[in-house]
């Protein structure tokens, strides 16, 4: 599943590696999903930084700064519509598929599903216009992945 993930996005040309502008947006929506239920611990940057190097084959010393540089900026909360608008207007939805099916492993890495972290992945499955069905097959995907049994 992860080789044809990265063959997916190494494909189509959408996601232009080593662009600081989609790895800024990436690892920001990223961190900000990670950081909603109040922090962000060590497993969810590490899962955040392969993420980031394996599939969307961004350079590792740039992911390490861009995660810094966003980790210093999580208090200045941002408006996951500004994220949300810029990945609608260049990734198409089955790879905003893939880019929520990552966000809930993300999020499930910590071992942990509180509510908000539901009600986050809904909200952020209605602003990229994909179904709740899309969204809860992402999910399900995510925890088998995940092995997290709830």
């Amino acid at each position: 599943m992860l080789n044809s993930l990265k063959f997916f996005f190494h494909q189509s040309g959408e996601i232009h590696q080593n662009n600081t502008d989609d790895l800024h947006l990436l690892s920001g929506l990223m961190l900000e999903t990670a950081n909603i239920d109040g922090h962000v611990d060590q497993l969810e940057v590490d899962k955040i930084s392969k993420v980031l190097i394996d599939i969307f084959h961004e350079e590792p010393s740039a992911v390490e700064a861009e995660l810094k540089k966003c980790l210093e900026e999580l208090e200045e909360h941002k408006s996951f519509h500004s994220f949300t608008s810029q990945i609608n207007q260049s990734f198409s939805n089955e790879k905003k598929i893939i880019l929520l099916e990552i966000l809930w492993e993300i999020i499930l890495v910590d071992g942990e599903l509180h509510d908000f972290e539901s009600n986050l992945m809904r909200r952020l499955a209605g602003l990229l216009y994909i179904s709740d069905v899309q969204c809860g097959n992402a999910k399900k995907r995510a925890l088998k992945k995940s092995q997290l049994t709830k």
